[in-house]
């Protein structure tokens, strides 16, 4: 199928991923499907604010910050997606309607409407599948060592939606493998008793679970996310605070028996 050639990406936008901590020994990869809110410059911020770039519609808040020092303390290697949830949702099927948002939370996404299949394609082309090839990459990179990695996705969500406040201050996904989400929904609710800790809020794995499903899912590795409020990670130290408590979780997760077993469910 014919695509346009790649003129989106200028020279001094940044690439589409950020691979951090590559030399990390941990068997588990980290991922941020919504780390940024980048717009590369010839898109023009899809016709909309500043401000609006700012807000959650554009990336997962906080999000980055965890990922980070959650793989420094754990001395595991991440990838981050390094431009926005609206030129392409890296946690949906390419073609899904939600793929490419015409509206998110109520607010019109100018620079999606009216697009042609070839512009979608290049989309995916330039920023979906590098990022999606990474990982595939970073996986099979932490396998040849011997064991079967885990992987895990660090996600942040909104206080409140279309008027509805959410309790939450932190929540775990997944969709049919429990052996990363329920350990650590356990562990979090143990180190944290005051917290209200959520499975499968505000969102479900078993619904929107798209990396997790292609990389971990398919394979047979053990996986889940981790969904923290926005308004409990708006600082840097508040985004490492919770990545001490995930750091303690998961260090004792990965050494379980069975973990690193390939299962499907």
């Amino acid at each position: 199928m014919p695509t346009q050639p790649n003129t989106l990406l200028g020279p001094d936008d940044p690439p589409p991923f950020e691979h951090f901590n590559p030399d990390g020994s941990a068997p588990v990869l980290m991922i941020c499907d919504h780390a940024s809110n980048a717009i590369p410059a010839a898109l023009n911020n899809l016709g909309l604010e500043e401000g609006q770039m700012e807000d959650h519609i554009a990336w997962d808040i906080g999000a980055a910050n965890v990922t980070r020092h959650l793989a420094r303390k754990l001395d595991a290697t991440a990838f981050l997606n390094n431009y926005s949830r609206l030129l392409i949702d890296a946690n949906r099927q390419p073609g899904d309607p939600s793929s490419i948002p015409e509206i998110s939370d109520e607010t019109q996404i100018p620079g999606n409407h009216g697009l042609n299949e070839d512009q979608q394609i290049q989309r995916s082309e330039t920023f979906f599948w590098p990022y999606h090839h990474a990982i595939s990459d970073g996986i099979a990179h932490l396998w040849r060592r011997g064991t079967a990695p885990a992987l895990f996705s660090v996600h942040t969500f909104t206080p409140s939606m279309n008027g509805a406040d959410r309790p939450w201050q932190i929540s775990v996904l997944w969709n049919r493998d429990p052996r990363m989400a329920k350990p650590l929904i356990e562990r979090l609710g143990l180190r944290r008793p005051d917290s209200t800790i959520g499975d499968n809020q505000p969102y479900s794995g078993k619904d929107v679970a798209y990396s997790l499903d292609l990389h971990a899912g398919a394979a047979g590795l053990a996986h889940a996310a981790v969904e923290i409020r926005q308004d409990l990670v708006h600082t840097d130290g508040q985004a490492e605070d919770w990545a001490d408590l995930l750091a303690e979780c998961l260090g004792e997760i990965l050494r379980l028996p069975g973990l690193h077993d390939v299962k499907h469910y």
